[in-house]
């Protein structure tokens, strides 16, 4: 057995003067927390199955690391996935992956905690688990290995996944994970076999999803798997956790503090969850309701210590629309007072375009960011009825407008491509849009702003009312970047498009069945990983997997299913029911017949 210490001088020794940045690999940060092992119950690891520097920039993980490592009984500690060089030199020398804080080995804790905020991060996790010494396939472990959990966005469609993960977290993990972590503990403790252990915690635990006491059957409707429950008293459907009292949950007050840049390198405030509105195409607005706040004096308080504790110079209010919180312009006010003096920016990353946005750009300054964030997601306001967001050009104009007028210089757009019903008219209107937004900067700042139009490939998702739709096709999209690109004609425009590839490939990932499981084994076992990174991407190898694998790709991604037709994740429910789903998918069928006349 690998003694801490001893793994410890091995990889400073020997690996890592040969990777990139090594101090992403070593630990110590200010902040991280250490805590004696052998003086805790039970032992967990975090993970984001990305780089250092994104999955330190993820604001979930601060959360969930801070609530565990607050309770006694638990410590709590970090892992990322290793770049490809780390994972070469820890093959080279016969070394486990391991913790950040102790440089324990993976397979000596209790549980692995997964955080999928991306498709396109699926294979890293099984490179994190064969590093770590733990049998990749659930149905390979037994009671003395750790019990592999995962939460986060992509959990709502858990299946392509399932074969790897003994357990999703269905919903808000603050209050959930410490239960299922202790769980864990006295199941394995009372149990014969891990089967027995799981079976219990899916009985006893509320919002939680044990893929193997599941069975699958492809549906005729669809061509695609659906799934139930294999033994009894195991739930048909999986409800979400809610964190009903946002403002009573204390927010991480001393984050850890990098040794290495990250993409985020800010204090995170999250001032409210969820989302007052009911745009068509966003799964984030149906899986994080209700809407829940937290009060000026709770954030203004958390930030003094955070910075207290940081030195960090930038502090960031985050939620799904900052600007839709309710005591908003007194907690722009208090946090200026506070912290302009110390020379600290205040960025709101997710302001809603409507009639109060020419205000809320009053309000705020540029400071050391010069560039204003918004999402306008098309460029036409009757297709805007059609998808749901409820947003005007005309206060996008003036918004803009005002915050050159404060001194902003550049704006970046968000738009989608592929909505269902999409014209040429509302491609067209993208880049009329964003050159009309650069060309009013010329009288303001005496020359044309920078804009940059970031142009997503619009994909279906699970739990919204599209997710009946199919996703457009590779030849679609292609023509539509090439259209976009040619019809530019101001130098201080940009028009950004996403690759197409890793758009389909996230269509799969996020709309297919158990079968996929066998895909990402096979395409990690070809060599895919980081495929959410553009220079590390290649699309063939999954091609070629789901060729050989014969895989119902077609069914997946480009065909319509009927509204009655059971769907890979209808066992992962949210809060408002399918029902609601189905209302605004019909809504939707009426808005675009309205558009089209």
């Amino acid at each position: 057995m690998v003694n801490n210490a001893d793994l410890r001088d091995k990889v400073i020794r020997k690996v890592l003067p040969r990777v990139q940045t090594p101090a992403q690999y070593l630990g110590g940060e200010l902040n991280s927390v250490v805590k004696d092992t052998s003086q805790v119950c039970g032992h967990l690891c975090l993970c984001t199955p990305d780089t250092y520097a994104i999955g330190m920039s993820n604001h979930g993980l601060q959360v969930l690391y801070d609530t565990m490592n607050r309770r006694t009984s638990w410590a709590c500690e970090r892992v990322f996935a290793p770049g490809r060089d780390m994972e070469a030199e820890l093959r080279h020398w016969n070394l486990p992956l391991y913790s950040l804080e102790t440089f324990t080995p993976l397979y000596r804790f209790d549980v692995i905690g997964f955080s999928l905020q991306y498709e396109l991060s699926y294979t890293n996790v099984l490179t994190v688990l064969d590093l770590g010494r733990i049998p990749l396939l659930a149905e390979e472990r037994d009671l003395n290995d750790p019990l592999v959990i995962a939460g986060g966005p992509c959990a709502q469609n858990p299946e392509p996944m399932s074969c790897f993960i003994d357990l999703f977290v269905i919903g808000d993990g603050e209050e959930l994970l410490p239960a299922v972590c202790n769980a864990w503990l006295e199941a394995r403790q009372t149990s014969q076999s891990r089967r027995d252990a799981l079976a219990k915690m899916a009985r006893q635990l509320p919002h939680v999803y044990v893929p193997s006491l599941y069975h699958a059957e492809v549906q005729p409707s669809t061509g695609l798997m659906a799934v139930c429950p294999a033994e009894p008293g195991i739930p048909d459907v999986i409800s979400p956790a809610v964190l009903a009292d946002l403002d009573g949950f204390p927010l991480p007050t001393a984050p850890i503090v990098p040794f290495v840049e990250i993409v985020q390198d800010r204090i995170a405030m999250e001032i409210m969850r969820g989302c007052p509105w009911r745009c068509r195409f966003c799964q984030s607005t149906t899986i994080k309701r209700p809407l829940r706040y937290r009060r000026v004096e709770t954030l203004v308080a958390a930030a003094e210590e955070a910075y207290r504790n940081t030195g960090t110079n930038e502090i960031a209010l985050l939620s799904l629309s900052s600007s839709d919180y309710p005591q908003f312009a007194e907690l722009i006010t208090r946090l200026r007072e506070v912290f302009a003096p110390r020379h600290v920016a205040i960025s709101v990353p997710s302001l809603r375009v409507n009639e109060q946005l020419r205000v809320l750009t009053q309000m705020l300054t540029p400071d050391r960011h010069s560039g204003l964030t918004l999402a306008p997601e098309v460029a036409l306001d009757d297709m805007r009825v059609q998808i749901g967001k409820r947003i005007r050009n005309e206060d996008l104009i003036d918004g803009c407008r005002e915050a050159f007028r404060s001194g902003f210089d550049r704006v970046k757009l968000y738009f989608l491509c592929g909505l269902p019903g999409e014209r040429e008219a509302d491609l067209a209107g993208i880049v009329e849009l964003a050159q009309e937004i650069s060309g009013l900067g010329r009288s303001i700042l005496g020359r044309p702003a920078t804009v940059v139009a970031n142009v997503s490939n619009f994909v279906p998702k699970p739990h919204t009312p599209y997710q009946w739709h199919p996703m457009q096709t590779r030849e679609y999209f292609t023509k539509a970047h090439q259209f976009l690109r040619q019809r530019c004609r101001m130098r201080s425009v940009q028009i950004k498009c996403h690759p197409v590839e890793s758009s389909l490939l996230e269509g799969i990932m996020t709309r297919g069945d158990r079968r996929m499981g066998q895909a990402i084994l096979e395409a990690w076992r070809r060599g895919a990983r980081f495929d959410g990174w553009a220079e590390q991407f290649n699309p063939q190898i999954w091609w070629d997997v789901f060729d050989d694998l014969e895989l119902p790709v077609e069914e997946t991604l480009h065909r319509p299913w009927s509204p009655e037709a059971r769907l890979p994740w209808d066992h992962v429910s949210i809060r408002q029911g399918r029902g609601y789903l189905e209302r605004e998918r019909d809504r939707a069928w009426r808005d675009l017949a309205a558009l089209n006349r």
